[in-house]
């Protein structure tokens, strides 16, 4: 399956090349595709809080790779560089708030600090730390992918109906995607019958890029608005839901994209299966569960506006970004060290103590 995967790979959001961090722009996506180039700390933290790019395990990469523009910088203007740099990782962390994966991946590179020798080439040691994050986590995608195509085909009879939420594709990662990855895999090996996404409102990322990558891939993919969710679990033979997440807490609650609780209530309601598909490095086993998350919200010029242009009353809107999932919503949460089948604490706190299974 990994090969087959790397045959047909064509999306990718995130590259580091010629000492700079280059981010597809996903604001304008799908119409037009711009490639736009950062070279400073604060740059990137602006991108990752413009939406720029967007995706917990992505965001996470690409605040790794402004660390190292950080401190590029820092360096070159000399004095106390490891001092200074704790503004870039602060503007880096303040970015997005919901999202483990961006805390995550600067303490990856807080702790490759930490162990550097004198003598030691800085900037090529925290270049190989982002790299290395960057790559781990494609890999980790490829492995969900297999994992998540397995439990798929163990409960399959006719090909399956699967519904998903927002964008957890190669856009949202290091490349594969997460929760897309699975329904890739799947489909290649012609497990998958038709997928519905929801456009996700309201940055659209299940209309604008969930929909346009599975079309890429010659997925047969139908766009629907949020609300229809349950209409076409009890109409179309929808058999799975198939999401990402933001953040995992000790005992299984997960944090994704707004509209994902009402989709599991529904899914739960019409006996459809519920699977999350997340790296290890989304599951923060320092809180108990998801009342303990800091979820985000936006400005509601959001919900008002589209491209600058009133759609709404002049009233106060409300935009919260990130919704919880209970975790006895939750059939199944895959990840890069295994599948926990109804998750709860005493399992989680299980499948941390794993290696890697890839």
């Amino acid at each position: 399956m990994r090969e087959q995967l790397l045959a047909v790979e064509k999306v990718q959001a995130i590259e580091w090349r010629d000492g700079a961090l280059h981010l597809l722009d996903q604001r304008l996506l799908p119409h037009r595709q711009v490639w736009l180039r950062f070279d400073d700390a604060a740059e990137v933290a602006d991108a990752i809080r413009d939406m720029v790019v967007r995706g917990a395990p992505a965001i996470g990469i690409a605040a790794a790779y402004g660390l190292v523009l950080g401190a590029r910088a820092r360096l070159q203007v000399g004095g106390d560089w490891r001092e200074a740099l704790e503004a870039d990782f602060a503007r880096l962390e303040q970015s997005r708030p919901t999202a483990v994966n961006l805390f995550w991946a600067l303490q990856r590179m807080r702790e490759r600090l930490a162990r550097l020798k004198d003598g030691d080439d800085i900037l090529a040691s925290l270049e190989a730390e982002a790299v290395g994050i960057h790559v781990s986590d494609r890999e980790a995608n490829l492995t969900m992918a297999q994992l998540g195509m397995e439990l798929i085909r163990k409960h399959q009879g006719n090909p399956q109906v699967v519904l998903t939420h927002c964008n957890a594709g190669a856009l949202a990662t290091g490349g594969f995607g997460t929760a897309l990855g699975v329904i890739r895999a799947a489909h290649l090996e012609g497990l998958i019958e038709h997928v519905y996404v929801d456009e996700t409102r309201p940055w659209l990322q299940g209309a604008r890029l969930t929909a346009w990558e599975l079309a890429g891939d010659g997925v047969p993919v139908s766009l629907n608005v949020d609300a229809a969710a349950a209409h076409l679990m009890k109409t179309k033979g929808i058999t799975w839901v198939i999401v990402g997440a933001d953040r995992i807490t000790a005992n299984g609650d997960v944090a994704n994209k707004i509209g994902t609780y009402q989709l599991a209530v529904n899914a739960m309601h019409h006996g459809v299966r519920f699977m999350v598909v997340a790296p290890s490095s989304t599951i923060d086993m320092s809180l108990e569960s998801g009342d303990d998350i800091l979820l985000e919200e936006r400005d509601g010029s959001e919900l008002l506006e589209v491209a600058g242009q009133p759609v709404a009353a002049d009233v106060p809107a409300v935009n919260p970004v990130f919704d919880v999932t209970p975790a006895d919503l939750v059939d199944y949460i895959v990840t890069e060290k295994g599948v926990i089948e109804r998750p709860d604490a005493a399992k989680l706190a299980q499948l941390m103590c794993r290696k890697r299974l890839h």
